[in-house]
């Protein structure tokens, strides 16, 4: 599934383009998406729609349109969003389909799995939506004081609570496995164990590995593209995420994988050391 890197760079492949264009046409495929599209407000669409703006907020790309409107998208797991010439081909698993103006230009949104996401919200709609509790601070504006007060709060492994996009928008599996890495914390450890400092290493390895991410358009491993053919390069600088059985790139030793917070998660056992074990009290006869 992308995440915010793999966001972040559509985001900034789609501002160009669609300086100083307009929306004047919206078209359906014949399979809806996880949300069906409120074909009551393509009324919108009757006249020019200039676009003002292109905006990421956690893993959502918004659009901001004249008049109080906005295109709302999600990726989901195979969701792919580009502005491409009005006569290429129409690719399989496209969904919608909005003609631009000026110039022969279409925006296009595919997704093979359908579970991404494309609407159209009022701004009042669209602010409530990204702005309301279930999406919390950007791991950019997270303080390691309020990481460490969600942490403490929970009972859940910081796997969970970095995957948490009311603790913070964005990070999923990847950048979760990378910055726990980075950070030398067990990704299995409870968040009731954190101290302040350690809280403070795991933002600042968070923030740093979304960086090095951002700065190479994200990663690539099956179904990430942007623009016609653009592939992210962060997956060549793995350290521990997909890299099972190989040596740790910090000590040696060899990397694992186990099931934690229902996710695939890999680590090095040296590095981030296991969370010990309590010892059961109680009388003993």
């Amino acid at each position: 599934m992308p995440e915010l890197p793999e966001v972040e760079t559509v985001v900034r492949t789609l501002r160009r383009p669609l300086q100083g264009a307009s929306i004047v046409g919206v078209r359906l495929g014949p399979r809806q998406l996880r949300r069906p599209w409120p074909v009551d407000r393509n009324f919108v669409f009757t006249t020019p729609r200039p676009v003002l703006g292109v905006y990421r907020r956690g893993k959502w790309i918004r659009c901001r349109l004249r008049g109080g409107w906005n295109l709302l998208f999600h990726l989901g797991m195979t969701g792919r969003l580009r502005v491409t010439d009005a006569e290429a081909a129409l690719e399989p698993h496209t969904h919608l389909v909005f003609d631009l103006s000026p110039g022969n230009r279409q925006i296009r949104f595919q997704d093979i799995r359908r579970f991404g996401v494309a609407d159209l919200l009022t701004d009042e709609e669209c602010e409530a939506l990204l702005s309301g509790e279930q999406l919390g601070p950007e791991p950019f504006d997270l303080t390691a004081e309020q990481l460490w007060q969600k942490a403490r709060g929970s009972k859940r492994c910081l796997k969970a609570i970095l995957m948490d996009q009311s603790v913070t928008a964005g990070v999923g599996n990847i950048y979760a496995d990378e910055a726990l890495f980075e950070a030398r914390l067990h990704p299995a450890r409870l968040g009731i164990t954190l101290r302040r400092e350690e809280a403070q290493r795991l933002r600042n390895a968070l923030v740093s590995v979304l960086h090095r991410a951002i700065e190479v358009n994200g990663s690539t491993i099956r179904t990430f593209f942007f623009g016609e053919d653009g592939r992210g390069g962060y997956q060549n600088e793995f350290r521990v995420y997909h890299q099972t059985g190989k040596p740790c790139p910090r000590c040696g030793a060899v990397i694992r994988r186990l099931l934690v917070a229902g996710r695939s998660t890999h680590f090095c056992p040296r590095c981030q050391p296991a969370p010990r074990r309590r010892a059961r009290t109680g009388s003993h006869r």
